[in-house]
């Protein structure tokens, strides 16, 4: 076993990957300097520089996929793809359905993504809600460095396009951005078991729509992803105080969803709480309500989302992300109502 970031974790999937099969390689803005390691043991035919020009280098990355390639298609935020949304929506995600199957983009978006740092509600968003609502990508999100090791691994493999969501707050080389820039005086709580790890020597996978039972518990299931998953474990330990006991389940995977276990674990509860640093309409807080639904449950239910625009300051951007007061007052209330 080795202890390493989550950022160390998943660049050590990649290099893994790289090293067994000559057709991945590497594109983004600054890749070589970001991933000079990568750099140099693979060289500039692997580990290319872009443009500052998502929707080109996406486009570009999408025809390489098409001709036999498997690019790892480097973001610098998650909130940048924006720019790159018609490659994304109208191309890649569609490219195996309006094909019949004869066409397929086997690639990576690495797309880090997330809050509480205080850097803007265009810079510290998630999305994984919005890009999960679209037919044709798979999107993981890693909360430990195991897991993002064995996710990156899986999506290497996959024939299809994966988007691979990377809790800023989690890896390593983003901790040490988050410092500079005159924020040395901010605090930033990070969850020292999420960011730093356990990981196998030998590689492993982590497969797609298979959730992680993080605890154990018989009063209500919190269920994340990301830090999320961490700001719940912390709510939970708090709670047993006061005699309630949550199940926290890390879902790991948000398309393809492990609906079993979702489904098994609010029935043991009757109740459930989902803990999502996206936003709250139309997302996945309210998925996991109508899969309950579906499969005919009726829980007492509440979540802590982000209800608008996280706002600049770090204090009210604290106040507007799924904080452990927060989650603490919510599976309260469910458990009391």
């Amino acid at each position: 076993m080795r202890e390493l970031s989550l950022g160390q974790a998943v660049d050590r999937a990649i290099e893994d990957a790289m090293a067994r099969d000559d057709s991945i390689v590497l594109i983004g803005e600054d890749t070589p300097l970001l991933r000079a390691p990568l750099f140099a043991r693979f060289g500039a035919d692997r580990v290319l520089a872009a443009p500052i020009s998502e929707s080109a280098f996406f486009g570009a990355a999408a025809g390489a996929a098409m001709a036999g390639l498997r690019p790892v298609v480097e973001l610098y935020m998650v909130d940048f793809i924006a720019v790159a949304f018609d490659a994304v929506l109208n191309h890649i995600a569609k490219l195996e359905g309006f094909s019949g199957g004869n066409w397929k983009a086997p690639l990576v978006i690495r797309a880090p993504s997330g809050g509480w740092y205080g850097d803007g509600g265009q810079h510290g968003q998630s999305l994984w809600g919005t890009l999960s609502s679209i037919p044709g990508l798979t999107v993981v999100v890693a909360s430990t460095p195991a897991d993002a090791y064995g996710l990156m691994t899986t999506a290497l493999g996959h024939d299809g396009p994966v988007i691979f969501m990377e809790p800023k707050l989690l890896s390593e080389e983003w901790l040490e951005f988050l410092g500079s820039g005159g924020r040395d005086t901010v605090s930033f709580d990070i969850p020292a078991e999420g960011a730093v790890g356990a990981v196998p020597d030998s590689p492993h996978t982590t497969p797609f729509g298979k959730a992680a039972v993080r605890r154990v518990g018989s009063d209500v299931t919190v269920m994340s992803v990301a830090v999320g998953v961490h700001r719940a474990l912390e709510a939970a330990a708090k709670l047993q105080g006061s005699d309630v006991s949550c199940e926290v389940i890390d879902l790991r995977s948000l398309r393809p969803l492990d609906v079993e276990t979702v489904v098994e674990s609010v029935t043991k509860t009757g109740r459930l709480l989902v803990v999502d640093e996206d936003y709250r309409e139309f997302g996945l807080a309210g998925e996991l309500a109508a899969i309950c639904l579906e499969a005919a449950l009726s829980p007492r239910y509440a979540r802590v989302c982000v209800e608008d625009t996280l706002p600049y300051a770090r204090h009210l951007e604290d106040a507007a992300l799924p904080n452990v007061d927060r989650i603490v007052e919510a599976a309260t209330a469910l458990v009391q109502a």
